[in-house]
């Protein structure tokens, strides 16, 4: 991620609009955006790909796509146990994504509540 918003009023470095910008289109899409929901919301905070086919309504290599394209944007981490693989949030780079989309003025009222 980079470390200075495109909100943050200086210009962005090209490198970091790219790394944004490509974790961005990894979220802009609604499957993606209902998986991150899904894991999030499941008892443990973590789910494999057969927990997520039936709520998706997608098949398994659709789902895994989408799966790949959110941990390789640094959104997921994946865990394999035996022939499973889980799926859990990494909540510093959502957090990461919010910083840096929340203009500076607002981050301050929202840490000082």
């Amino acid at each position: 991620m980079p470390a200075i918003s495109p909100l943050a009023g200086e210009p962005i470095k090209r490198a970091d609009a790219e790394r944004l910008a490509g974790v961005l289109k990894a979220v802009a899409d609604p499957a993606r955006l209902r998986l991150l929901s899904l894991i999030q919301s499941a008892p443990e905070g973590e789910a494999s790909v057969s927990d997520l086919t039936a709520p998706l309504g997608l098949s398994q290599p659709t789902v895994s796509h989408h799966l790949r394209i959110l941990t390789e944007a640094g959104l997921l981490e994946r865990d394999k146990r035996g022939v499973w693989a889980y799926y859990r949030l990494v909540p510093s780079a959502i957090a990461a994504i919010a910083d840096l989309l929340t203009p500076p003025r607002k981050r301050a009222t929202k840490k000082a509540r």
